[in-house]
């Protein structure tokens, strides 16, 4: 069955704004407003060209300034800009339907919809990506996305990488959707034996409580049709996939720094029963050096794993 876009949630871009970074290209930050739930999801874009249908459709009665303002704007804003279509000194026109007001597409303002884009779609990890945590790779996987669509190729791997386009899809479901509180306690849960899926349903959480829906709706309003797919997740391989409107065309995989590189990454013990977890048990397609099946024994003067 062909899918519709009325399975899709309906999301709005509020706001975007070009965001200088410590680690190469300006990226510019979209924020969305969506008809599901009152979290603030994210779009990191990586490429002037990719544009929100949402943000850059006229409306009535707006000036140009109000366009700049929530940043429906072509090219590089500068001190004295009046037009928000049309920028003079890179000679870039926005165009649009009379009608409705949608945004046309021109090759040499916008992004082609066909080009294959690198995506990744990931879930807030405050632990991860904030306060330095060796239980997950959350943070290091957000890093070496924006890594990988800044870059033409990675050295250590071989892969292509977006060239300076692409996105991150950020979504707020922290803790595969259990919320943070919910998280701490299935980490204290992990330091007294369990694993992750067993301190998730320990707290009467499903494994995975992930919606990809409103990323799947936030690809779509970025013009974006043929995805590159930052992931391990079989799963999210599947739920991204939405004929005819979104593509799969490669899962580009997130292979553990670590693993490439022994000077570098995550390495700790929690990390290796982490990822051996979602191996196991999530299914992760990963080709792991780390010792899968693994029991512990435990004499009277020594601990052995098997």
């Amino acid at each position: 069955m062909t899918a519709t876009k009325t399975d899709l949630p309906i999301v709005q871009c509020i706001a975007r704004a070009r965001i200088p970074t410590t680690q190469g290209p300006d990226i510019f930050l979209h924020l969305y407003a969506n008809n599901r739930d009152n979290k603030e999801h994210l779009a990191i874009v990586f490429g002037e060209d990719i544009r929100s249908r949402s943000l850059f459709k006229r409306r009535p009665g707006e000036t140009q300034n109000d366009r700049m303002i929530r940043g429906a704007y072509v090219g590089k804003l500068h001190p004295g800009r009046t037009v928000a279509d049309t920028d003079d000194r890179l000679g870039l026109t926005l165009h649009f339907d009379e009608k409705t007001g949608d945004l046309l597409y021109e090759s040499k303002t916008t992004w082609d919809p066909k080009n294959n884009t690198l995506v990744r779609i990931h879930s807030e990890c405050y632990t991860g990506e904030n306060a330095w945590s060796a239980r997950c790779d959350c943070g290091e996987q957000f890093d070496r996305a924006g890594r990988l669509i800044a870059c033409e190729h990675e050295k250590e791997t071989g892969i292509i990488g977006g060239n300076g386009h692409g996105v991150i899809v950020y979504l707020r479901q922290e803790g595969r959707g259990i919320g943070l509180g919910e998280k701490l306690k299935a980490y204290n849960l992990q330091d007294l034996g369990a694993d992750t899926v067993q301190a998730n349903i320990m707290l009467k959480h499903p494994v995975d409580a992930r919606d990809f829906s409103i990323g799947k709706a936030i690809i779509m309003d970025l013009g974006i049709s043929n995805v590159r797919l930052l992931t391990n997740n079989p799963d999210k391989i599947v739920q991204v996939e939405y004929e005819p409107y979104i593509r799969c065309v490669e899962r580009v995989p997130m292979v553990p720094i670590h693993w490439t590189n022994e000077n570098a990454g995550i390495k700790s013990k929690e990390i290796e029963g982490y990822l051996r977890t979602k191996i196991e048990r999530m299914g992760h397609l990963l080709q792991e050096p780390i010792k899968l099946h693994s029991t512990t024994t435990t004499t009277s003067t020594t601990t052995t794993t098997e």
